[in-house]
């Protein structure tokens, strides 16, 4: 006998068992394959979320395009308008609709619905791609929390913020500039962290789930696991490790990865003393 499939009704019910409430600000990384057949497909999803948290809430979600626009026979700039996220049908849906803001980093854009959405988004294209500053950033800062659904902490960009809370040496702090038509058409260049040349030992490969099985929920919804923690307890769990290191890998102040070298790499605008752009950066004229 096939599943039944999941309903809006099922979902609501399910993030409510999980934690969620109103007022609640919320960074979700999805899979919706791995609920089953959804009724309404990656909408309803969102659907659910909005109804749980309501307006007093604030939901996030990542609709990055990781370069895509920019390699070869692609568009060749980024428009928060029209570039679609690769980051899977429930992000997708959501950037998309009315009243969900759409910030202006060319490779990693964060969409925002709710209380806080404007002021989350408004900056980012004037801060690092996942700094303290940076959507994800400031919801930390306001004790938000993770939601990963049908996806591991590999998926979860929030372990990017306490990497570059940190002054991880791994990352570029706005390397690299790319093409981005404003939502008025004017034409600019974008800047967006500069990628790490090889994989780190400890968020790119999961090397601290364990160490939040203590400090984060689980429920199952239609055939999803779905896992909801507080983003200050990720943050103290992962900093440890990056400060300390962990099963033979050095802490980052031990490690050799650098960013990486490509044709859009250039000298940084950012002033990591004072923490701001440097004057003379382009991202202040828009």
């Amino acid at each position: 006998m096939a599943d039944s499939p999941v309903a809006f009704d099922t979902l609501v019910q399910g993030f409510r068992r999980l934690g969620l409430e109103p007022g609640m600000g919320l960074m979700v990384h999805s899979s919706l394959r791995s609920f089953g057949h959804v009724e309404g497909g990656g909408a309803t999803v969102v659907d659910a979320l909005m109804e749980v948290l309501t307006p007093s809430g604030t939901l996030l979600m990542p609709s990055f395009n990781h370069g895509a626009p920019f390699v070869a026979d692609g568009p060749g700039v980024y428009d928060p308008r029209k570039t679609p996220t690769i980051n899977g049908a429930i992000p997708d849906d959501f950037w998309r609709r009315p009243g969900v803001a759409r910030s202006l980093n060319p490779t990693h854009p964060f969409a925002a619905w709710g209380k806080h959405a404007v002021r989350y988004i408004a900056e980012h294209h004037r801060t690092l791609t996942m700094g303290p500053a940076s959507p994800l950033g400031l919801l930390h800062q306001d004790d938000g929390y993770g939601l990963l659904l049908g996806v591991d902490y590999t998926s979860n960009t929030f372990h990017h913020v306490v990497e570059m809370s940190s002054s991880v040496p791994c990352l570029g702090q706005r390397t690299e500039a790319y093409p981005v038509i404003l939502p008025d058409g004017r034409r600019v260049r974008g800047r967006t962290w500069g990628w790490r040349r090889r994989s780190c030992p400890f968020t790119d490969s999961n090397r601290y789930a364990d160490r939040m099985q203590d400090k984060h929920r689980v429920a199952t919804i239609g055939q999803c696991r779905a896992v909801l923690y507080r983003l200050q307890d990720c943050f103290g769990v992962v900093a440890e490790i990056l400060a300390h290191g962990r099963d033979g890998f050095p802490p980052c102040s031990g490690c050799s990865i650098r960013p990486r070298r490509v044709s859009q790499t250039t000298a940084s605008d950012w002033n990591p003393i004072v923490g701001c752009l440097l004057p003379d950066s382009d991202a202040l004229t828009y």
